[in-house]
């Protein structure tokens, strides 16, 4: 068959892209972690690299796109991708590119929304309940919302969107996070501070370059929907990161690298599910609105006691809610078709605002469920003396720099 090598082309280089985002993420949270849990944290975004994939070929790809059309979950049908032949067009872009394709692009999503999770509970976590805890979170969260947001299931059919992951990734990973804090506890020692800033910037610029393959590959073709997107997803970062310093500078008094880079990641998280419905001054706002409610989102955090170590609740998960609630207020039919309450649709505003709600309410009940039954089976929190020693040694035996490096 003959395919769109333009197209087909882009596609991949945005699979690749989407696939550099987790060792991104493994950089960035690897800095803002203490030197004694630099690896755990990590190796556990690294192990999702691995585990994910198998997963995704052996029965999530099946379960999150084949069958069970208005329903929650999908079937086994594609299990092992029995039935798609190599050769074989995918159908949602006109058959311009192979269905492996979307098969591979999907699967670097299934790779880093787990891993998000992790930061929310640095160095508190055993790797074995960890691996049960990527597994089962996958199946019971990430695939259904997968399915009914983007597999035609049942939110699909009631006409809620999300362009590349609002709901599907930020706010149900958020929301996880905050669950597993609340199910762990407090660290032991809370003042432990980044052993590497410069590690957290590479870590930002790999994120971010690599989320314009998570936004604009989204539209999954190459149309003007997809430069939008990309320049939204930039405009978005970029604004965010300068509103995060702004409110960091006045509130303590010092212009902070972190926040800077915190800040982007925030517009990245808030402008992924509107990234193709709004307009270019939408994204403005939205990146301006996604460091102030993440930042006030922190703030509440520290204020409550909250141990969610590198902000994930904060900035991914407020940051996917955020951005659902603003889609719904700014799409605009003449992009893509949809409308949103500033062109009279309520409706629609209504509908984005109770599904990212709810699918937040779930990740975060089910996952704190997950957690107490997983630790029936293995010990989910390290102990005390290996929290004061460091996962790094006390469970993987290594260490990320030589002694007297740091």
């Amino acid at each position: 068959m003959d395919f769109n090598t333009g197209t087909t082309t882009f596609m991949i280089l945005s699979t690749s892209l989407v696939m550099l985002m987790t060792p991104g993420l493994a950089f960035f949270y690897g800095g803002l972690a203490g030197k004694r849990n630099i690896l755990g944290i990590m190796m556990q975004t690294f192990a999702s690299l691995g585990i994910t994939t198998v997963l995704w070929i052996a029965f999530g790809y099946s379960l999150c796109f084949s069958g069970g059309e208005g329903g929650i979950i999908g079937n086994f049908d594609w299990a092992f991708l029995n039935g798609v032949p190599f050769s074989d067009a995918y159908s949602g872009a006109d058959g311009q590119y192979p269905t492996f394709i979307f098969i591979a692009y999907q699967m670097m999503f299934a790779i880093i929304t787990p891993a998000l999770i992790t930061g929310a509970f640095v160095n508190r976590v055993t790797f074995k309940a960890y691996l049960l805890f990527l597994i089962v979170w996958q199946v019971f969260v990430y695939y259904p919302f997968v399915h009914m947001v983007w597999g035609g299931g049942l939110l699909a059919k009631w006409g809620v969107v999300d362009f590349a992951g609002g709901l599907v990734v930020h706010a149900t990973a958020g929301l996880a996070a905050l669950a597993s804090v609340f199910y762990v506890g407090k660290r032991v020692d809370r003042k432990s501070p980044p052993n590497s800033v410069p590690l957290v910037a590479i870590g930002t610029g790999l994120l971010w370059f690599g989320w314009y393959g998570f936004n604009a590959g989204s539209e999954l073709k190459v149309d003007d929907i997809t430069t939008l997107a990309f320049l939204n997803t930039d405009v978005a970062a970029s604004f965010a990161a300068v509103t995060w310093l702004l409110i960091e500078w006045a509130h303590v008094g010092k212009p902070k690298f972190v926040g800077l880079l915190t800040g982007s990641v925030a517009g990245l998280a808030t402008i992924t599910p509107a990234a193709g419905f709004v307009p270019l001054w939408a994204a403005i706002i939205i990146g301006i609105s996604a460091s102030t409610v993440a930042y006030l989102a922190v703030q509440l955090k520290n204020k409550l006691g909250w141990d969610d170590a590198l902000d994930v609740w904060g900035v991914h998960g407020m940051g996917g809610i955020t951005g659902m609630i603003l889609l719904g207020v700014f799409a605009s039919a003449s992009i893509n078709g949809q409308s949103g309450l500033i062109e009279g649709n309520a409706s629609f505003f209504m509908k984005e605002t109770v599904s990212v709600l709810g699918a937040a309410a779930y990740a975060f009940i089910f996952t704190y469920l997950m957690l107490a039954l997983i630790n029936k089976i293995t010990p989910v929190k390290v102990s005390k003396t290996e929290e004061e020693e460091g996962i790094d040694i006390a469970i993987h035996g290594e260490k990320a720099y030589d002694e007297g490096a740091l």
